[in-house]
């Protein structure tokens, strides 16, 4: 008893147990209301709506199909696109530019404006409506060559200089030039390439060139003194 009573005295009793805090630390701390946003919660709801929109249409539009043509076999640049060369081709709808099927027989009256490959989806860019490399002021001129007077790998299409090399049994008298090479053509193109001849010559070669020039590579072909050089770098 006098230890209950001595702990009484000296204010350190027993604390009791109580089921709940009192006091101040029993209360809560206010909360503040939320803020609400509805401009933000519209724009959410707005950009959720546009993607899923976006996607639809983007998989709608993936499966329609159109049909486009394709390019079967090789054309020269400047040449004229045969029917020949012209296949179907069925592709998705995506917007790349393109030229309808619908369209192939007009493309068979036109000029490819560059070399075409094999497997290449033909658009408007590649070609060309009128031939200016076979219009007016242009000429075509076969040309009979021997072994060392074309490169190799001479192909449609490729850009080349026309050279007049005098034959090496001809006298100096004989020699307009007096044996000079001469440029007949600066840039003909390359229109037909031929099997090669029994000799193993490089064959008969058709080149594109100016009407003016047309008359002398012609006479100096007659006689085996032409030579072609490529030009690689234009096209």
């Amino acid at each position: 008893m006098r230890i209950s009573e001595k702990a009484s005295q000296d204010g350190r009793g027993a604390v009791s147990e109580r089921p709940g805090l009192s006091g101040p630390a029993s209360r809560k701390l206010p909360v503040p209301p939320r803020e609400r946003r509805p401009a933000l919660a519209a724009l959410a709801v707005l950009l959720i709506l546009g993607g899923a929109l976006a996607t639809t249409l983007l998989v709608m539009r993936s499966g329609e199909r159109v049909s486009a043509v394709m390019i079967t076999q090789q054309v020269g640049a400047g040449q004229r696109i045969p029917r020949s060369a012209l296949g179907e081709v069925e592709i998705a709808d995506t917007g790349i530019p393109r030229v309808l099927w619908r369209d192939s027989e007009s493309v068979s009256q036109w000029y490819a404006a560059v070399t075409l490959l094999p497997g290449t989806l033909l658009t408007e860019s590649m070609v060309a409506k009128s031939g200016d490399d076979v219009g007016p002021g242009k000429a075509l001129v076969g040309l009979a060559l021997k072994p060392g007077q074309a490169p190799a790998r001479l192909n449609v299409g490729d850009v080349v200089q026309v050279i007049h090399v005098a034959a090496a049994d001809k006298g100096a008298d004989q020699r307009a030039d007096g044996g000079q090479q001469r440029v007949l053509a600066t840039a003909a193109r390359v229109h037909s390439i031929g099997a090669a001849g029994r000799t193993g010559g490089s064959g008969l070669v058709t080149v594109r060139v100016d009407t003016s020039a047309a008359p002398a590579i012609a006479q100096y072909a007659s006689g085996g003194e032409i030579a072609l050089i490529k030009l690689p770098g234009v096209r």
